[in-house]
């Protein structure tokens, strides 16, 4: 059996351990992927240091991927050998299930995610279900289309959800300017949206970033922005940021939370809610949301910032992304150890 080089999630709260191990075998309707990049997401952090508990292990991480197609399994089509591919979080949904027959497989009830039930994209090889995997822009290069997979589509469905409530979006605030932010101010902008940008306190680098990308203004998340906003994003994982966005936000307004793990949300009065505000959640994405993002990215267009690190440095990455030193997004390129 082939093997292949791959960085490992042993047991929560460990590092990442560099293995060789055995390359997947192409199943039915499946497609045997070579890994040309794989980004580095926040979950993938939230994976490794335990806060979300139920991965699958041992288990190799990544779900922002884009691959070559080595292999087509039986009762593929659609698909063809040598075609680059993106390789999403939602790796697999039931199809049966109450949220599946509503057309929200985002919430299915026994779902498969890359990266965390299903062995990802920190390899040189991964496998996937062909029917949740996209075609990748030519416009845009490996590394570059990586943050697309997940960041992009996060910040699309995040962005979506609040345009969808609030009626009419102005004024967008952005709290987190981290990869999906960076993305999501450029699909706002395209849209005629003025963004209003949100780091940790005293990230000048973090303003200074938004600022470059359009932000009208621009300033830590203890601020209140000078106008109050029609909708707010929140993909920093702080709980605090509820309370600061509600407030931040018009009567009738919405708070869309666009991270899979958040802190202890603490108690705020009700007039923060009170005046219809609307605050509610992101779950995962659909094949729907990946299909109009991938068509609406090279319209904007939105242009990815991106650190690439060897393979072997995953831990780095991470690291990296754990202490707030990233501009943009890190993105893993396999083949060097």
């Amino acid at each position: 059996m082939e093997s292949m080089q791959a960085m490992v999630l042993e047991a929560a709260g460990q590092a990442l351990v560099q293995r060789r191990v055995p390359r997947p075998q192409v199943a039915p309707g499946k497609l045997l992927i070579r890994v040309l990049a794989c980004g580095v997401c926040r979950t993938d952090l939230h994976i490794v240091d335990g806060d979300l508990t139920e991965p699958r292990l041992p288990l190799i991480p990544g779900h922002e991927i884009v691959g070559c197609v080595e292999a087509v399994g039986e009762g593929v089509s659609g698909f063809a050998i040598g075609e680059r591919v993106g390789v999403p979080w939602l790796g697999h949904a039931c199809g049966q299930c109450r949220f599946c027959a509503m057309n929200r497989e985002n919430l299915c009830d026994t779902p498969g995610f890359t990266g965390y039930q299903l062995d990802g994209g920190y390899a040189e090889y991964t496998q996937a279900d062909h029917r949740y995997c996209f075609p990748i822009p030519e416009s845009y290069d490996d590394a570059h289309a990586a943050p697309l997979l997940c960041a992009g589509l996060i910040g699309y469905r995040s962005w979506r959800i609040a345009v969808d409530q609030a009626g009419e979006v102005r004024r967008l605030g952005l709290y987190g300017f981290g990869a999906a932010a960076h993305i999501a101010i450029q699909i706002a902008r395209h849209a005629g949206q003025q963004v209003y940008a949100f780091a940790r306190p005293g990230d000048n680098a973090g303003t200074d970033f938004a600022r470059r990308l359009g932000a009208v203004w621009a300033g830590g998340s203890d601020e209140m922005p000078p106008e109050s906003l029609d909708a707010a994003l929140i993909f920093a994982p702080v709980g605090a940021l509820v309370p600061a966005a509600l407030r931040a936000v018009r009567k009738g307004g919405v708070v869309v939370c666009g991270g899979i793990h958040m802190s202890p949300i603490p108690e705020f009065p009700y007039d923060l809610l009170w005046g219809e505000r609307v605050l509610c959640s992101v779950a995962n994405l659909t094949r729907q949301d990946g299909e109009e993002f991938m068509v609406l990215a090279p319209e904007v267009p939105v242009e990815t910032h991106v650190r690439t690190y060897p393979l072997a440095q995953a831990n780095q990455a991470l690291d990296d992304l754990r202490g707030g030193r990233l501009e943009g997004a890190a993105v893993l390129i396999p083949g060097v150890f």
